[in-house]
């Protein structure tokens, strides 16, 4: 297959997110293994809360159409998942919520998630570094027709974690994450 293309985008809004931090470490393998990286930040696309309301009135939202263009123009996904409360963030659930919502009666069913693959991460400065979040993402995207890579990575005591370019301090799960998104391009590859 030509280029294996890839959007990558953390659950977490804010600036300085550990997530986000995360997803750049692994969005730098993902690329150094071949793939067309684009990076989307989910406060830019301005969701609203999902309300079936708007989207009967005014159709999708602009940041709505935007993501589903790019997820359903994808072969993959590379999430960050920050955990809020044992959970995935409100941001997250509703990007998903939008992005899985079909335009036209002959649209196909979830078109920008059925048959894509996933690979999820998560960085957190709890012991368990998100794990609780990734059972939730994992649950979401099987049951909407994502091939979600079995391996993930999780990161505790993540505000120690990153050194001041952003990198992962510990090798092993610089290695670790760096595997993952190589992992999500080789199935991508094998898919496709």
């Amino acid at each position: 297959m030509s280029q294996p293309k890839i959007i990558a985008f953390a659950g977490s809004l804010r600036t300085g997110s550990l997530n986000k931090k995360l997803l750049a470490v692994a969005v730098e393998a993902a690329r150094a293994a071949g793939a067309e990286v684009t990076v989307v930040d989910l406060r830019e696309l301005a969701l609203p809360l999902f309300d079936q309301d708007i989207e009967d009135t005014s159709g999708l939202p602009a940041g709505a159409k935007k993501l589903k263009t790019l997820l359903a123009a994808s072969d993959g996904f590379l999430i960050a998942s920050p955990e809020y409360n044992s959970s995935i963030t409100g941001a997250l659930k509703n990007a998903i919520d939008w992005a899985s919502r079909s335009e036209s009666d002959d649209e196909p069913s979830l078109i920008a998630f059925h048959g894509k693959a996933a690979a999820l991460c998560a960085a957190s400065p709890g012991a368990l570094g998100g794990l609780r979040s990734l059972i939730t993402v994992r649950s979401i995207l099987g049951n909407i027709g994502v091939h979600v890579l079995p391996d993930q990575v999780c990161i505790p005591t993540a505000h120690d974690a990153f050194d001041e370019s952003g990198q992962l301090k510990d090798a092993r799960k610089a290695k670790h994450i760096a595997g993952l998104a190589t992992a999500l391009v080789e199935f991508v590859r094998k898919l496709h």
